[in-house]
């Protein structure tokens, strides 16, 4: 694809990332006529690749990370605090980003995300509202397609249909919805970015399963799509590049070029009128900081000594067990039914969290029949022990930032072009520890209501990461209190913006992606503007 690795002439717009913020963004500007040239660090994977990737992730031959070709010297990392932070499960490297791997369910944050400390005095409010993103939110979910329907009574106000309908619940949905009822909690479908019908030149979802990690079918989206969009619109994407540092001019007000490197060993300058960073909520805060200087000794655009800070992620409780009856579990691979109905009662003590009805609890048969020593009728009664009667829920919990939790370098370890690796420093507060407790409350109820044997839980003490970075160069009015504007042009150089869930100034507890998109579909605009 990018054979061509040197730098173009000047351009209009320098994109880093080519994940579904700098594809979107690079599509809106292609669009609009501006020489935009995005600078990606990992390769471009071959779609015609993804069933051999499915078929990896299954194998017990295999890795989690082998599926995306994540680790190594490349993707070397840190991390300290309270929390061991797995940071190469949570990202793929590549045209389309994670994206690649994600799980596909997109909401929108609600209204009290935006008014956080208003309503609580917890955290701090957002400088835009609800409101500001709220046409950029229907843009986005027209421009990845979602497929929703309007059932969700606590979802925040919306005018427009969803581009294509919601997935039918689940059959293990319908389990749940007989105890939910039983228990006065409300279940609604998910929106999701993935086609209940065939959209955009795509098709509709044929059932794989294998959602996260990978989507054969191509049905679930990802950023590559926007990624070949830009590119019918002139947009140059080169691949293999990873930028090294940003490079400001003499006066300090703006970047200059981006330097990068190359797989022949050579680096690169890149120059440019404007500058996006879209590498995610890790990246973007190190290249800042790797692009330290003697005008700026802290990082680039960090007067505030906020870049790499209040990094944040949502936690996950979950509990699940048996039934004495079929579920059906495994026979899809995203989620269908979920409730927001505690999602508002966030105060002090409790934050923001969802429920989720899983619909992949237990073992899948074929990871039990491909990792089994057994064949034939053995391996069959195996098979029918172990699958079929499992059932389980999830929750994601919202985290308060921090300034402890940050994203920082690592000098004692580096990556392989010999600069130090992202150190993620990450630990929970006691009120993230108590959102986790009511979530499993709820679900001990909803579980024994059912009547399920009840065989584990995820809680305070054995949570883990959504994979959701956030938080580490927020957003605000004050150039002391923050790293980029409302316009998402950070406060320091008058070029550069970050359309990203680093500048998420609380987290919610919905999935962030669909966020990311309206911000980079907001962000286009004001770097259209300023051009």
């Amino acid at each position: 694809m990018s054979g061509d690795r040197t730098p173009s002439d000047r351009a209009d717009v320098c994109v880093v990332g080519a994940g579904p913020a700098g594809a979107l963004v690079a599509h809106q500007l292609g669009k609009r006529g501006y020489d935009v040239v995005v600078l990606e660090a990992g390769e471009r994977f071959d779609p015609a690749d993804r069933e051999e990737r499915m078929e990896r992730s299954i194998r017990p031959g295999h890795g989690p990370l082998d599926v995306w070709e994540m680790g190594g010297d490349r993707d070397a990392y840190s991390s300290s605090g309270g929390i061991e932070y797995p940071l190469n499960s949570a990202r793929v490297k590549g045209v389309g980003g994670s994206t690649l791997h994600w799980q596909g369910m997109v909401m929108r944050l609600h209204e009290i995300d935006f008014e956080l400390a208003s309503r609580t005095g917890v955290g701090d409010d957002w400088p835009i509202a609800y409101d500001d993103l709220r046409p950029y939110y229907a843009a986005a979910e027209s421009e990845l397609g979602v497929a929703g329907a309007a059932d969700n009574p606590f979802a925040p106000p919306r005018e427009e249909p969803f581009p294509m309908p919601a997935f039918r619940p689940s059959y293990s949905d319908s389990l749940f919805a007989e105890a939910c009822d039983d228990l006065g909690i409300a279940m609604h479908s998910v929106p999701n970015a993935r086609n209940s019908e065939p959209y955009d030149d795509r098709g509709e979802c044929v059932g794989f399963g294998t959602c996260k990690p990978v989507c054969p079918s191509g049905a679930k989206y990802s950023a590559d799509v926007h990624v070949r969009k830009a590119e019918n619109e002139g947009v140059r994407v080169v691949d293999r590049a990873p930028v090294q540092r940003l490079v400001h001019d003499a006066a300090g007000d703006s970047v200059e070029s981006a330097v990068y490197a190359t797989p022949d060993g050579r680096e690169h300058t890149q120059e440019a009128r404007a500058f996006v960073l879209a590498a995610g909520g890790v990246e973007i805060p190190r290249l800042l900081l790797l692009s330290a200087s003697e005008r700026y000794p802290d990082g680039l655009a960090n007067s505030s000594g906020l870049v790499g800070r209040c990094f944040m992620d949502h936690l996950f409780a979950g509990m699940g067990g048996t039934l004495d009856e079929p579920t059906r579990q495994n026979h899809v691979g995203f989620i269908t039914s979920e409730s927001h109905q505690f999602y508002d009662e966030a105060d002090e003590d409790v934050g923001p969290f969802k429920l989720e009805f899983l619909n992949y609890a237990g073992p899948s048969p074929v990871e039990m029949a491909l990792s089994g020593d057994e064949w034939g009728d053995d391996l069959l009664d195996t098979l029918r022990d172990g699958y079929g009667g499992h059932v389980a829920m999830g929750a994601l919990a919202g985290q308060r930032p921090r300034e402890r939790n940050r994203v920082t370098l690592d000098p004692s370890v580096t990556d392989d072009h010999g600069n130090p690796v992202p150190e993620i420093q990450w630990s929970l507060d006691d009120r993230t520890r108590n959102t986790l407790r009511r979530a499993n409350e709820i679900q001990r109820d909803v579980l024994t209501e059912l009547g399920v044997d009840i065989e584990w839980s995820v809680g305070p003490e054995n949570t883990g990461p959504a994979f959701h970075h956030m938080g580490t160069t927020r957003m605000g009015t004050d150039p002391a209190e923050s790293v980029v504007n409302p316009e998402l042009r950070t406060h320091d150089l008058g070029n550069l913006w970050i359309p990203s869930s680093s500048v998420f100034v609380t987290s919610g507890a919905m999935n962030p992606t669909l966020t990311i998109a309206a911000l980079a579909l907001k962000a286009a605009d004001h770097v259209d503007e300023a051009l």
